[in-house]
């Protein structure tokens, strides 16, 4: 039975999105504007059909320049969730919308209610919290690591998407007690609807620079109904999934996870793993460098090269595929280098597809991006999932 691989190209919008006015997001365009300011050399995703997609979401037929190769198939999708964050977007692509609204801490300061954050410190034995306040999670560490070692107190931040961050320092303040005061956390705030608890552990000191490290965990809420994750493995199916994948869906789907941190240990990974992957089962892989580390600290040259890094790992990546398997690219949400502020964006996110019987060629700006697990579902024989229309099959 024929295999898949998934991979999320995490925040790579291609802009066009039709509700970008109601985030205040009209113009992002996170690969347009890396575009505008770098100019990358992507050969083999615009052979792949990421910039004809990216013309497909911005309503224009591809130039000459832009065109893809005549063996892929491509298209944008719209996101119809209410959010713009990780969560909502796996969720979506997965077959399920998220179509209520998260809970969010808006507040710039004094962000968490003073009832979650004694709780906290109660349950957590903890002598308070520092940060309370909305915060980008590079600039937290470097403002508050230095009082964080003092006082041992965690810092505790949010951000305009459904998150409680907690950061600690991996020795001072102990990995394994940043953990639990997280699965506490995430106790604590399923009463307001908060999508993740995001354990930050960093390193460092206060003379050379605190730095976070792969140690990131994400505690999330189950999916709210069973998603093509969970139909696979009913079925008899594998799925395999790489770095934070098994995280966005609290376990729940997932046959093994598969734990690497940093972009190229990740590709090593989704190469070792889909090369020895049986027959029938999905690779699932979140290349997450490109939205923490770029699209949040508005790094525009960081992303443009980090694309040409994964640019250049493409070929060895796609010689693994196997007669009849199905490889897909994707996007989960935007995260425009060149936006005010350091948060997501709202945007259209390509589907680029190589393999199993699609038809090649332009699949058109599809409503919702559930349309890729129904392709998902389709080509591996299970039953229609409750939203999305497969992409065509050749005829």
């Amino acid at each position: 039975m024929a295999r898949a691989l998934l991979v999320v190209v995490d925040s790579l919008g291609i802009g066009g999105a039709a509700d970008a006015g109601r985030f205040g997001d009209t113009g992002a365009d996170t690969f347009g504007h890396i575009l505008q300011a770098r100019a990358p050399a992507l050969p083999n995703l615009r052979a792949l059909g990421l910039h004809a997609a990216h013309a497909l979401a911005h309503g224009r037929a591809p130039a000459t320049d832009e065109r893809a190769d005549p063996a892929s198939t491509w298209a944008a999708m719209q996101e119809h969730s209410t959010g713009k964050d990780t969560t909502s977007g796996h969720w979506e692509m997965c077959g399920v919308p998220v179509e209520f609204d998260w809970g969010y801490f808006t507040a710039p300061e004094h962000s968490f209610p003073p009832d979650l954050l004694d709780a906290l410190c109660s349950r957590a034995g903890l002598a308070g919290v520092l940060g309370n306040c909305r915060a980008s999670g590079t600039e937290i560490i470097e403002r508050l690591g230095r009082e964080h070692l003092a006082s041992g107190k965690p810092i505790v931040y949010t951000s305009a998407d459904s998150v409680l961050q907690i950061a600690a320092h991996e020795q001072h303040f102990g990995l394994e007690r940043l953990y639990a005061t997280c699965r506490i956390a995430r106790e604590l705030v399923d009463d307001y609807r908060i999508a993740r608890v995001i354990a930050r552990p960093f390193a460092g000191d206060a003379v050379d620079g605190f730095r976070r490290t792969g140690n990131r965990h994400d505690y999330s809420v189950p999916p709210t109904a069973p998603t093509l994750l969970d139909a696979l493995v009913a079925a008899g199916h594998q799925v395999l999934a790489i770095g934070k994948v098994s995280d966005i869906f609290a376990g729940q789907g997932i046959s093994r996870a598969i734990p690497a941190s940093g972009l190229p240990a990740l590709l090593d990974a989704t190469e070792a793993t889909f090369a020895d992957a049986p027959d029938g089962s999905l690779v699932f892989v979140n290349l997450v460098d490109f939205d923490s580390e770029y699209g949040h600290r508005r790094d525009v040259a960081g992303y443009a090269a980090a694309l040409e890094y994964f640019d250049a790992r493409l070929p060895a990546l796609l010689r693994l595929a196997q007669a009849g398997d199905l490889v897909l690219l994707t996007a989960d949400h935007g995260n425009d280098p060149t936006w005010p502020g350091s948060d997501h964006t709202r945007e259209c996110v390509p589907l680029l597809a190589v393999g199993g019987g699609l038809r090649t060629g332009a699949a058109g700006l599809r409503d919702g991006f559930a349309d890729l697990g129904q392709t998902l579902a389709r080509h591996f024989g299970l039953p229609p999932l409750r939203h999305g229309v497969a992409l065509p099959l050749s005829s």
